[in-house]
């Protein structure tokens, strides 16, 4: 059994990491709050300019260039831009790997094709660096207060390398946020950009626009836009997850280190018992000895 100096060391280091765990709880729940009030504010947004290319699809099926469009040609993919979101720290549970691996897989389901990387976090910008991947450009410290200009920067250039050829398709990967306690992987194609389509059974919801340009000029206009927008709401989502992953994560770390402490102060009562019972039976036996 280790000497009570050891066991009460032991007891102040769990006391030490329960505090900091408790902290990094608070932190990321005060967090949380701000950023889940951004996820929602922009999901109607991010809904209407869906709604609206779809519409102005609709209006432009007519037009025989609407399948030459550049952002909507279909093109045999032999390399892929893949943005993955991640976060730049850690002591967040799972959720780090969850999305690394739902790019692994992402990855091996298209054997044959190579990627270009694109990450917007540090550990994914590590995860892949280490395996030795192609990551062509990465972005740090921007997930801590998403900024539309950086979603607008990341989605302009891969809407400029589609147009040029580099790559023939894009993807994101990030994390979608549901609620505190379940955040899971999403993955969306951005290019060529997938025109919604009602449901099925469902009747199309078509709106009778009077357009002042070509309906097809429009959409050309407002693709690039949808990506943009689609990038930042991507940013926004994988933040609210990042912070609520924390947060449970820091909440059951604090929990465990109470457990463990209780363990700790059970194993030094039981060695002062000892002790005390030793101490007892030396002074009872030297008396003894005396008569």
């Amino acid at each position: 059994m280790p000497s009570l100096i050891d066991i009460r060391r032991r007891i102040r280091s769990v006391k030490n990491t329960q505090q900091i765990t408790r902290a990094l709880k608070l932190v990321s729940a005060a967090k949380l709050r701000r950023a889940q009030d951004r996820v929602i504010a922009a999901r109607p947004y991010a809904q209407s300019i869906r709604e609206l290319l779809s519409n102005l699809a609709a209006a432009a099926a007519s037009d025989p260039d609407l399948s030459a469009s550049t952002l909507l040609a279909q093109r045999e993919a032999k390399r892929i831009e893949l943005i993955l979101m991640t976060s730049d720290t850690g002591k967040a549970g799972a959720f780090n790997a969850n999305l690394t691996r739902t790019a692994d897989r992402f990855i091996r389901e298209h054997e044959g094709v190579a990627f270009d990387i694109v990450t917007v976090g540090r550990k994914g910008r590590d995860y892949f660096r280490r395996r030795n991947a192609s990551v062509p450009r990465d972005y740090i410290g921007v997930l801590a207060k998403p900024a539309y200009a950086t979603a607008a920067e990341i989605g302009r250039e891969s809407v400029r390398r589609f147009r040029d050829g580099e790559v023939d398709a894009v993807y994101l990967i990030n994390s979608e946020f549901k609620n505190v306690m379940s955040q899971k992987p999403s993955e969306t194609r951005l290019l060529p950009v997938a025109l919604p389509e009602p449901k099925q059974g469902e009747e199309p919801k078509i709106i009778d626009y009077i357009f002042e340009q070509p309906p097809l000029e429009m959409l050309q206009r407002l693709l690039p836009r949808y990506v943009e927008v689609a990038v930042f709401q991507g940013m926004l989502e994988t933040s609210a997850s990042e912070h609520a992953a924390r947060m449970t994560a820091m909440d059951a770390a604090s929990r465990n280190a109470g457990d463990v402490i209780d363990k700790l102060t059970l194993t030094m009562n039981r060695a002062r018992q000892a002790a005390i019972t030793k101490e007892i039976i030396e002074v009872v036996s030297g008396a003894a000895a005396l008569d």
